[in-house]
């Protein structure tokens, strides 16, 4: 799946403060660390490597944030993404306690790095997680009680059907839990402002500068169009987009289209009826709802997550029925934006972060699943950990959970998940 044209003038493109291009590659050069990819995960590994005093050059091929570092929803939400418990039984549980951990760490390093480098994104605390059932309401408890015995210091609440328009002015909902310590922000501004913090460390970025070959070795070389980098260690940090350039990870990894709508801006007696707090909000569904509203009071709705490898061919038309069942009052309310990207889904939800047992001075961080905004700079921190230091248990706790290579090969194991996808949604609708 490509990004068609048409999907590809996201709002965070549209409002980002500060996109100064960056160089494309053009001659040879040599670092003790060569990047690959410049989404959250590349610039900030890059950012950590070079605050650890290493050489680092980092190259994009598009530009920094293109991918879905710079088109997701904003939400800075704690968590890995899955619930981790199921993983004791290669990690212990010692690591899933250590991987609970890192979910509410991370928002925490994403919050420190934002105020030491001064990075203008908007960002803004408060989210709820939505229960489209009782039953997912009353797990909400247990989740509840879970961050209280990781010592959790932010506040949370439960708030239930009767109370919940104190959150959002919509009746779909059963319930919610509220986190004080999650929260939504500009992602593309957040990137950039990283990579010119990145920048400002010694970091050499190039964009406009795809891969086209990697030789291994101890000294790896890797080849541009035009010039070619030379470095002791390699991170891959493409996600969605590393295609063929590493088969041994990319068939791990299956590139699924998400969606997001922007609203015109909306008036502020409106904005603050739809959601009086300002919080981030995300539903329970296989094919889940998220939202929020923008700095300039529009409201971003995103979701739909497509792994047939074909986008829409209106995403406005095809979003909207999913706005208005949350929102119906906003039946009359223009869409000024539509786009898309692809995101990196892994078989077990779980992020994959390591390094190639055949080349062991080649890492990697992948398949976030959709709540990459917090775990991509735990993973970066992870990786320069590695690098820079010879060892991270971090690093090794993450590694030690298995992953699948997607069956069918590059042709079939989009259409086989889309139909596994398919038999959830169906269970979904009929439970």
């Amino acid at each position: 799946m490509s990004f068609n044209t048409q999907h590809a003038a996201s709002y965070y493109a549209a409002t980002a403060r500060d996109a100064a291009p960056y160089p494309s590659l053009d001659g040879e050069l040599t670092a003790d660390v060569c990047v690959v990819g410049g989404g959250l995960t590349g610039v900030n590994t890059a950012l950590e490597l070079a605050e650890r005093g290493l050489s680092v050059v980092l190259l994009e091929g598009r530009r920094i944030g293109w991918g879905a570092s710079g088109r997701n929803g904003g939400q800075l939400i704690r968590g890995i993404g899955h619930d981790v418990s199921g993983f004791a039984r290669y990690v212990g549980q010692d690591g899933v306690r250590y991987l609970k951990q890192a979910g509410i760490d991370s928002v925490a390093l994403v919050a420190e790095r934002i105020a030491r480098y001064g990075i203008a994104c908007d960002l803004r605390w408060g989210f709820c997680e939505l229960a489209n059932t009782p039953a997912q309401f009353a797990a909400f408890k247990d989740e509840q009680d879970d961050l209280a015995a990781l010592g959790y210091r932010h506040a949370t609440r439960l708030v239930g059907a009767g109370q919940l328009n104190e959150i959002v002015a919509s009746d779909q909902y059963a319930g919610g839990l509220v986190d004080m310590g999650s929260g939504h922000l500009h992602p593309l501004d957040l990137v950039q402002g990283e990579a010119r913090a990145a920048h400002g460390m010694g970091v050499r970025l190039f964009e406009q500068s795809p891969v086209l070959r990697i030789e291994h070795g101890p000294t790896v070389t890797l080849h541009t169009a035009r010039g070619k980098v030379r470095a002791s260690s390699l991170v891959l940090g493409c996600n969605a987009h590393l295609d063929e350039l590493e088969p041994r990870l990319s068939g791990k990894v299956l590139p699924a289209g998400s969606y997001v709508v922007a609203t015109e801006p909306l008036p502020e007696a409106l904005a603050r009826t739809l959601i009086p707090q300002n919080m981030a909000l995300c539903d329970q569904k296989v094919g889940l709802d998220y939202y929020r509203l923008t700095a300039d009071r529009r409201l971003l709705f995103g979701g739909a997550c497509h792994y047939s490898g074909r986008d829409p061919k209106d995403i406005a038309a095809y979003m909207r029925p999913k706005v208005l069942k949350v929102f119906p009052q906003l039946a009359n309310v223009r869409i000024d934006f539509q786009w898309g990207g692809m995101i990196g889904i892994t078989a077990n939800r779980f992020p994959q972060v390591g390094r190639l047992s055949q080349h062991p001075n080649v890492y990697y961080a992948q398949g976030y699943s959709g709540h990459g905004l917090n775990v991509t700079h735990w993973t970066a921190k992870l990786l320069a950990e590695s690098i820079a230091l010879g060892h991270s248990h971090g690093l090794d706790v993450f590694s030690a959970v298995p992953h699948l290579t997607f069956p069918g090969g590059k042709a079939l194991r989009s259409p086989l998940l889309a139909l596994g996808m398919l038999w959830y949604r169906l269970r979904e609708a009929l439970g």
